[in-house]
């Protein structure tokens, strides 16, 4: 059986989200694969499936959060105590928890000194938890539903951000599937990224 998570209240997440203009209150998105749901992660509920999905292989490669619990969990207080800067969410796919987010304000991260930024650049994190829901087209779909939510939820943004590693094709190639497009590659602190942006102007073109 499918494990199933309730969304959050708007109690349950720190006012100063503010700065992702409340990631919370975004609301569901109807995609071909189901209704898709952005849920703020809660440590308490939500840490065990978020450390077994880390734990995956194909998933410790790139994410580097392999281990005990505590290793998630250490990555994860941060961001909720933060200033709200960094959003980590859970992606409900038709009520069921499938997919791990971080929804971020790329102007404000470290990431902004390698490319030139804009005010309110929006980047996104993606982690597919079941090996059942890749190598199937979902990860470029939600992709694209959630560059979606950003850009329609935050009219400030012009711009969504990520850099997947530059070894993970099949992250490059979902990427590019969403609308987006590659822009440079670029040097981070603990990887070669490629550089992906899906630019507000070409929304309905890509």
């Amino acid at each position: 059986m499918a494990e199933t998570v309730a969304p959050a209240g708007l109690d349950a997440v720190p006012r100063r989200d503010d700065l992702l203009d409340r990631v919370a209150a975004w609301g569901p998105a109807d995609t071909p694969a189901g209704r898709f749901h952005l849920v703020p992660a809660c440590i308490e509920r939500d840490l065990a499936l978020v450390s077994r999905w880390m734990n995956d292989p194909a998933t410790a490669e790139f994410w580097e959060l392999a281990g005990p619990q505590e290793v998630t969990r250490d990555h994860l207080r941060p961001q909720l105590a933060g200033d709200g800067r960094s959003v980590p969410c859970l992606g409900l796919l038709d009520g069921a928890p499938m997919s791990y987010w971080e929804i971020y304000r790329a102007d404000l991260d470290p990431l902004a000194r390698h490319y030139p930024a804009q005010p309110h650049d929006t980047g996104i994190h993606l982690l597919l938890g079941g090996v059942a829901d890749r190598g199937r087209g979902l990860g470029g779909l939600l992709l694209r539903a959630v560059a979606d939510l950003v850009l329609t939820q935050r009219p400030s943004c012009a711009r969504v951000i990520a850099e997947p590693d530059i070894r993970n094709t099949p992250s490059i190639a979902a990427f590019l599937t969403a609308g987006f497009r590659f822009s440079a590659e670029v040097d981070l602190t603990a990887k070669r990224a490629a550089l992906m942006v899906r630019d507000r102007p070409l929304r309905h073109l890509l």
